[in-house]
């Protein structure tokens, strides 16, 4: 079955290889689409750029949410479900497409895909530009062509029927997950489950983070936010302290408290977290920190210094007698 349409879109044509199944599914925002792509060069050779049946993943973009290529997003609202066709686009939808192939390639190749591209000013990315580290794809970007695509779409799930990623929320979406992964999180620690705990917990601080880097540091918004984020980054840090990744508490713990440096729970986690890896001047600091703040935890600061001291008591005399034992003569035969 071959039918070439115009699709309203300047520069745009369709051609359906296999006819697809039921109605034009409903694309509304939030929606996930998940498809295979093949692209080509509009040359006589048809030459393959990429084929995402290769990698062996599908593709999967989110309705509404800006991809870089967005002519894929009008292409792909024309189709039915399990419907293959091929779209001739030209040159004016296809600038973008050496900087989203780069990406995909790099993921597929398990490599970070805004490599080279962290911390650095927009003026900075843009110099990157110049070159993709793919030949082909910097021919692209050096003289914007026509490009065809054949597409094959698979599903079309409405935004609740999935789990969505952080970054696919919408404001309020995240705002009502927090609370959700709040509560799963203390779950799974009833559970003992802390490495899936911390994992939940970790996830509701992407939400919120998300969130304030949208608001005034330090104005009414950005705090209330900050509010929620402080206990879930201390449950994580709890966590942390289970599975003894005690650098991970240290780095997070330190960083809350150069915010809010009267947060009594931040430093008695600091303070186990330094007695664990033998720091033993910052520990016993943090810990009568704690009890200058907070005098209701005085006991169990008492209780903590207390076992400090018996550990670093017992790791001197072992050291002592490792120490003793290198420079003791070896006794013959």
């Amino acid at each position: 079955m071959e039918e070439t349409y115009l699709l309203n879109v300047e520069g745009v044509r369709k051609k359906i290889l296999h006819g697809g199944q039921g109605e034009l599914p409903k694309f509304q925002d939030g929606s996930k689409i998940t498809f295979h792509f093949q692209t080509l060069k509009d040359d006589f050779e048809r030459t393959v750029i990429d084929d995402s049946r290769e990698a062996g993943i599908p593709m999967e973009i989110i309705v509404g949410k800006m991809f870089k290529l967005e002519i894929w997003e009008t292409l792909l609202s024309s189709m039915r479900i399990g419907e293959v066709a091929e779209f001739w686009c030209d040159a004016i939808h296809t600038g973008m497409y050496a900087l989203v192939s780069r990406g995909m390639r790099r993921i597929a190749e398990g490599r970070d895909p805004l490599e080279g591209q962290k911390h650095r000013c927009g003026m900075g990315n843009m110099f990157d530009y110049h070159s993709t580290g793919y030949d082909d794809l910097d021919e692209l970007q050096r003289t914007p062509q026509p490009l065809i695509f054949i597409m094959e779409l698979f599903r079309v799930e409405e935004p609740s029927a999935y789990k969505r990623d952080t970054w696919a929320m919408s404001k309020e979406e995240k705002l009502a997950a927090v609370p959700v992964l709040h509560s799963e999180g203390n779950r799974l620690v009833l559970r003992k489950e802390f490495a899936q705990a911390a994992a939940k917990y970790q996830e509701a601080v992407i939400c919120l983070r998300n969130l304030q880097a949208k608001e005034k540091p330090w104005e009414d918004g950005w705090l209330k936010l900050e509010s929620l984020v402080t206990p879930l980054v201390l449950n994580y840090c709890q966590c942390q302290l289970e599975l003894g990744e005690y650098y991970e508490v240290l780095e997070h713990t330190t960083e809350l408290l150069q915010k809010h440096n009267d947060n009594a729970k931040a430093y008695f986690k600091r303070a186990k977290a330094h007695a664990a890896v033998w720091n033993e001047r910052e520990a016993r600091e943090d810990f009568l920190r704690v009890a200058h703040l907070d005098p209701s935890m005085a006991a169990a600061v008492k209780k903590e210094l207390k076992q400090l001291g018996e550990r670093m008591r017992k790791k001197h005399v072992e050291d002592r007698k490792r120490y003793q034992g290198l420079f003791q003569p070896s006794q013959g035969p």
